[in-house]
């Protein structure tokens, strides 16, 4: 019975570990996600393809993608594609303090 109950305890220890690390896992991608995309706001002059994010933040592309689209929603930006039909998002002009 002891053994029943130590395994117990060891396989939720294991269960809330692994939960703890994708938590912080997901995290992490969220903060990259982020800080990719303002700076490429800010370096493209507010167009922002999904590869450009995907590699910037070095995420998976789908999670890029739901990123870049909710992004997209949030600052009703428009997509285009440019001449060599490549797709991107325009994002509205970015406005910087001090910027004028």
């Amino acid at each position: 019975m002891i053994i029943i109950e130590f395994a117990f305890i060891i396989s939720v220890g294991v269960l809330i570990g692994i939960g703890i690390f994708n938590s912080v896992k997901i995290s992490q991608q969220q903060q990259r996600l982020e800080n990719a995309f303002y700076h490429l706001l800010e370096a493209q002059n507010g167009e922002v393809s999904l590869i450009q994010l995907a590699a910037g933040a070095r995420v998976e592309a789908e999670l890029s993608r739901q990123y870049l689209e909710r992004q997209a929603k949030v600052f009703s930006a428009s997509l285009e594609v440019d001449d060599d039909g490549n797709t991107y998002y325009r994002f509205p002009k970015l406005r910087l303090p001090g910027n004028n």
